[in-house]
């Protein structure tokens, strides 16, 4: 099931997201996803409604260096020598699926990082690695966009992957988790510069260094996680900047596509 939230003429709701992109319809449900969703009856077509972000975290906890590849690109060392790391994206950075990614003066070098991610379903501390999947409502499509000038700079991450609009979520919250292999789960990304769209990452899960039940119980070992709150699995190589002009688009067969547009903040 996708669940997904949505604005439409007369307000907000969560609703479930049936159909494929072009004819999608959208059937309102009571309450949050974090109950078994109710629905009221009424429906939207795909022209009524526009899709949000699909969950409202209290706050995004990611994990950094979590792809080998992608570590050696980025820091120019092994992963041996970075291990994997925590950082947290605060809950202002978050925009759903065609909203722009507003890049400020400051910030001189952007580039995306689509990364698979997990919405949390219930209040959540020291989770068993083993039984992560109780924890999860779903799975989301994360775009950790990143300020790679800040952050250098800074030493540590917050400001550059914490500026507002940096944390694209979308497009629906995908709850039927046994379906993926997260062994052999595909990571695409589509960069769209001066008319020409080009694959930029065409990676997979299985090159996570720390695998999904130990990067919740990890994250979790040291903060509690709530419902609605998002954690992210790291990016595999192939990032790259993006500027005003751009649209970034992140693939996660399974659960659908992520399209941002950038603009200058």
């Amino acid at each position: 099931m996708r669940l997904g939230r949505i604005a439409h003429q007369e307000g907000l709701c969560f609703a479930i997201i049936e159909g494929e992109p072009g004819n999608l319809v959208a059937k309102e449900i009571s309450g949050t996803p974090f109950t078994p969703p109710e629905p009221t009856g009424r429906e939207f077509a795909e022209a009524e409604f526009r899709l949000l972000a699909p969950t409202l975290p209290t706050k995004v906890v990611a994990l950094g260096r979590n792809y080998a590849d992608h570590v050696a690109e980025v820091f120019a060392k092994s992963a041996d020598d970075l291990p994997p790391t925590i950082f947290v994206k605060p809950s202002t950075a978050v925009i759903g699926p065609g909203a722009p990614v507003k890049i400020p003066e400051f910030a001189t070098n952007v580039e995306f990082e689509g990364e698979l991610a997990v919405v949390i379903s219930k209040v959540s501390k020291n989770i068993d690695p083993d039984k992560w999947q109780e924890h999860v409502l779903g799975f989301v499509i994360c775009n950790d966009v990143s300020s790679r000038d800040l952050q250098f700079q800074d030493g540590q991450w917050a400001r550059a992957k914490g500026i507002d609009t940096f944390c694209p979520l979308g497009p629906w919250i995908e709850t039927d988790i046994n379906k993926f292999d997260l062994d052999n789960t595909k990571i695409n990304a589509y960069l769209t510069h001066d008319g020409q769209r080009v694959q930029k990452q065409d990676s997979n899960t299985n090159q996570m260094i720390v695998k999904m039940g130990g990067i919740l119980a990890e994250i979790s070992a040291s903060m509690t996680l709530l419902p609605g709150d998002v954690v992210t699995t790291g990016s595999p190589a192939g990032t790259a900047p993006m500027v005003p002009g751009d649209t970034i688009e992140i693939e996660i067969p399974g659960i659908g596509s992520l399209t941002n547009p950038i603009e200058r903040a």
